[in-house]
């Protein structure tokens, strides 16, 4: 066997090297070759656009009726009977209560037996002052005599529109024995049953109570900037902001009322004040005392973006919203988010028009390079901002 000198030995090294560092080479070329690039993923986005809107501010409040009546006795006695059943509906002037009458009829009865004699004295008085006045042309009588049944017959005349007025008194004590119902309303029960004795007067125990439900109050607090920024600029303009109104199991605002009354000066303690708007249609559902969800609605309009509310992050106490910038890329853009609008969310700030909202697609972590494509209709997903907050 030949043996190969310290060149050749050298020589070969070398051809074996680099045939290694081909055959790598082929075989990391092949395996790059096998290896597709990764495809970018597709979002589907929408514009934001610029829209006229009106600010809206939702509040919690309660129904109150207009009138609420309190039926106290006017007369002290005892309680005969009750003409109606709790709860019914009564108009102005209806029999409510019935208080024993006999010891006010007896007092009319005194009153015109009083009246009776009285004018009888009158009759009397009248008389002589007619012979007086005969009599002293004739100079037949004094003047002093004379004078005596004039005023006889002057105070005889005002003792007679006395007993006409305690006539007039008792027959109106004697009225009050029937209480009858002093507005239209609902009535609630009866306080007091039949036999017991009722006294009269302010400090009397109510009979029962009405409230009016034929118009209704839809009463809440409104904060001061809200205040400013939509009552103010309409009650500046002559204008009443209007508000809509719902039950607490009504998801829509279906009733609509006008601002009518303001307290007259701001809770310094709570920073709101209270306001009172009258329900133009009242429903048969609706009763005082009842929760309202209200919706005030007015001021100066203006233009801002809106966008469904679905497409609004939270991440603590910031709100964003995912956008395809320039770069093409996901970003999370900080926004100023005002009232809620129906499903769509009003935004005072950080997304100009023309941005690209993004409404659906996997992908979504900020960074992340995507392709976007425009949705054909507003299809904002229910995980549409999860991705944000990876």
């Amino acid at each position: 066997m030949k043996t190969l000198n310290k060149p050749q030995v050298a020589v070969l090294a070398v051809a074996i090297a680099i045939a290694g560092a081909g055959t790598i080479f082929f075989r990391a070329g092949s395996d790059a070759q096998a290896e597709p690039a990764a495809a970018v993923p597709v979002v589907k986005i929408q514009y934001a656009t610029e829209r006229p809107v009106s600010d809206t501010q939702d509040y919690t409040g309660r129904l109150e009726a207009v009138d609420v009546v309190d039926v106290r006795p006017k007369v002290p006695g005892t309680l005969l009977k009750v003409h109606f059943k709790d709860g019914q509906q009564v108009q102005q002037g209806d029999l409510l209560f019935t208080i024993d009458p006999a010891p006010f009829q007896t007092q009319v009865h005194q009153a015109q037996a009083n009246l009776a004699k009285v004018g009888e004295q009158r009759r009397l008085t009248e008389l002589e002052q007619a012979r007086a006045q005969k009599l002293i042309a004739s100079n037949s009588i004094s003047r002093k005599d004379f004078d005596a049944l004039d005023h006889g017959a002057r105070e005889a005349a005002a003792s007679l529109k006395g007993a006409k007025a305690e006539l007039a008194q008792a027959q109106l004590q004697l009225s009050y024995t029937q209480v009858r119902a002093p507005i239209s309303g609902r009535i609630s029960r009866a306080e007091i049953t039949p036999g017991n004795v009722v006294s009269a007067g302010g400090d009397s125990v109510p009979l029962t109570r009405i409230v009016s439900d034929s118009e209704l109050y839809a009463s809440f607090s409104v904060d001061e900037q809200s205040y400013l920024r939509i009552i103010a600029p309409s009650l500046k303009a002559g204008a009443r902001p209007t508000v809509k109104v719902g039950l607490a199991n009504d998801n829509a605002f279906s009733y609509s009322a006008t601002i009518e009354t303001l307290d007259n000066q701001m809770d310094t303690r709570s920073g709101t004040v209270r306001v009172r708007a009258r329900i133009d249609e009242v429903s048969p559902e609706m009763l005082p005392g009842l929760q309202a969800r209200i919706r005030l609605q007015g001021g100066v309009p203006y233009k801002a973006v809106v966008i469904e509310d679905a497409l609004v992050g939270t991440d603590q106490d910031r709100k964003y919203v995912l956008v395809v910038n320039k770069e093409n890329k996901v970003e999370r853009r900080v926004v100023e988010t005002g009232p809620l609008q129906g499903t769509s969310r009003v935004l005072r700030g950080g997304l100009p028009a023309g941005s690209k909202v993004i409404v659906d697609g996997a992908f979504r972590a900020p960074g992340t390079v995507v392709s976007a494509v425009v949705a054909e209709t507003p299809k904002p997903a229910a995980n549409a901002v999860a991705g944000g907050l990876q």
